[in-house]
């Protein structure tokens, strides 16, 4: 067994049709990363016959003393369940990989431990799951564990919409509170609509303050994967935004006006007239919340009478699905829901083109505890997701002197 360096055409050929292929490992992921810092090689295993059975992309960048350190996203491509060819094949690639001075690598292979329901319950397990855990354990992996946040380069948990499917269907099975808030966007005036053009520089403003990469990184995105990107923009049609609300506002005003006058009936027994008046109450705080919008839209419609793009998404399309790779909203439009409605108009969008799902991207795997990431669980989870759990992260450590020097020098 050998370790071979590849051309762009073999690793492409090899990785587009693995068990475990994913964008990241593609010839068009590295030309995109080789020009943010980071050097990268394609690298092949080879067994006794000469035959490829294994490839990973190999990112790193230089750390301390032209020592390396290497980490292969959502790789490396390999056929975990053979214990002892994972154990000969790595055993291999760690040598090879010393002898050119790489003092670490990292790895997360794309491998899904479970598969579950929208609120957490496990529906399916990968039964090789933990034996290639302990494996690669057994090897010299020190494994990162099966954390439930945002600890590791890669997110551990995503959610997954499932199309192929009557679209009815599939809004009939979204969550209620998440149907409201969809069509509470769409009667906001919220549109939602794929931007032909790539206005990357939109998408940017959003995208930003979450991912923290630079302009040029999504305009590389975009060169490098061209007709399999598509970019979503969230606008407000501001005059429909003014319709709209003036409707709710006087629609609600008749409604609580009626309630006020119920109410006051004497011939209501107190069970009737506490039932009335919470109803009451209900509709006051919708009236503050319309009379709000309204007041909102008039202004906006002032200052924007053509609309205002307030959110997007890249999407990227690969293997018949299609990933939201960056997203972002205006934070000042929140109430407006907007990014339901995204998600919404992707699922309808990629449903109705034959792909196979939407993948939301990140979640966390804390489905019961309230923690600071309940809220992007809801937005994504009451769309009735399936919830994908990958195996996790791994290091190890190729030169102990290197890479203890490397901590103790960051620690100062």
């Amino acid at each position: 067994m050998k370790i071979v360096k590849l051309n762009t055409r073999q690793f492409d050929k090899f990785a587009s049709t693995h068990k475990y292929r994913n964008f990241y490992q593609s010839s068009m992921y590295a030309n995109v990363i080789s020009k943010f810092g980071y050097r990268i090689q394609l690298l092949g295993i080879v067994n006794d016959d000469n035959k490829l059975i294994g490839a990973s992309l190999i990112v790193y960048k230089e750390a301390i003393m032209h020592y390396k350190m290497a980490y292969a996203p959502r790789g490396i491509l390999f056929n975990y369940e053979n214990e002892e060819l994972v154990e000969e094949a790595l055993n291999c690639l760690t040598k090879s990989l010393a002898k050119k001075n790489f003092m670490l690598l990292r790895i997360d292979p794309y491998i899904p431990l479970t598969i579950r329901t929208s609120d957490g319950n496990i529906i399916n397990i990968n039964n090789n799951g933990n034996a290639i855990i302990e494996n690669l354990k057994n090897i010299g992996f020190e494994y990162k564990g099966k954390n439930l946040y945002f600890e590791t380069e890669k997110p551990r948990w995503e959610a997954i919409i499932l199309l192929q499917r009557d679209i009815r269907d599939i809004f009939a099975k979204i969550d209620k509170r998440t149907r409201t808030k969809i069509r509470r966007a769409i009667n906001s005036g919220v549109e939602i609509a794929k931007d032909n053009s790539k206005d990357v520089k939109q998408l940017y403003q959003f995208a930003k303050t979450k991912d923290n990469l630079p302009l040029s990184f999504y305009k590389k995105m975009c060169e490098e994967f061209g007709e399999n990107i598509d970019i979503y923009q969230a606008k407000i049609n501001t005059e429909n935004f003014l319709v709209n609300s003036r409707r709710s506002y006087e629609k609600e005003m008749e409604y609580n006006e009626v309630l006020a006058e119920t109410i006051q009936n004497m011939d209501l027994d107190d069970k009737e007239r506490e039932n009335n008046l919470n109803k009451k109450m209900e509709s006051d705080k919708l009236i503050t919340s319309y009379k709000n919008n309204l007041l909102a839209a008039t202004e906006l419609l002032k200052s924007n009478p053509d609309g205002i793009v307030i959110g997007a998404a890249m999407i990227i399309k690969y293997d018949n699905a299609a990933y939201i790779f960056a997203e972002g909203i205006d934070d000042n439009y929140g109430y407006l829901n907007a990014n339901y409605l995204l998600r919404w108009q992707l699922i309808d969008d990629y449903n109705s083109q034959g792909f196979k799902y939407v993948n939301l991207n990140a979640i966390v795997g804390e489905f019961e505890e309230k923690n600071e990431y309940s809220g992007l669980n809801e937005s994504k989870l009451g769309f009735n997701s399936t919830i994908t759990e990958y195996i996790g992260e791994f290091d190890i450590i190729l030169n102990n002197f290197a890479y203890n020097l490397y901590k103790k020098m960051n620690k100062e």
